[in-house]
């Protein structure tokens, strides 16, 4: 529409996350901000009326009738969750933590983290089975911390 000078950049900001699926890890790209779109533009009335008028466009974050921008700050973290090539794995149990075990074959059982790997995004939990302590490795993503 002959913006280009006015609007620079239209992103959907997708970051990677690890998902279980099917028992398989697996690296899928996920919205940040469902059903938002970020735009880098200079407002004048002409660049305003041409995103307000844009199809599906339904709002904007703000108070009154202008947009609120983005400070530089929280644009340069965005920026840094977006340009991340391998999801990290997020573990925030400790070692003696109690855990509940929500997928695989011991779901439902309580246990206890015994070792923690932080590269692999691994976990040792021990397990009561019959009367016995039993070290059972599970995926980071298959428990709950109580």
């Amino acid at each position: 529409m002959g913006m280009e000078d006015k609007i620079f950049n239209v992103m959907v900001p997708i970051e990677k996350k690890i998902k279980i699926k099917n028992g398989k890890r697996r690296v899928v790209e996920e919205k940040i901000y469902p059903g938002y779109v970020l735009v880098e533009m200079i407002v004048t009335d002409d660049s305003w009326y041409v995103v307000r008028n844009t199809p599906r466009v339904t709002g904007f974050i703000g108070a009154g009738t202008t947009p609120t921008p983005l400070s530089p700050e929280e644009m340069e973290v965005l920026l840094n969750r977006i340009g991340e090539e391998e999801p990290k794995f997020k573990i925030d149990v400790l070692i003696g933590d109690p855990v509940k075990i929500t997928d695989g074959p011991f779901k439902d059982f309580d246990g206890k983290v015994s070792e923690v790997d932080q590269e692999r995004g691994k976990i040792k939990v021990l397990m009561n089975v019959f009367g016995r302590d039993t070290p059972v490795e599970l995926d980071s993503l298959q428990i709950k911390k109580l």
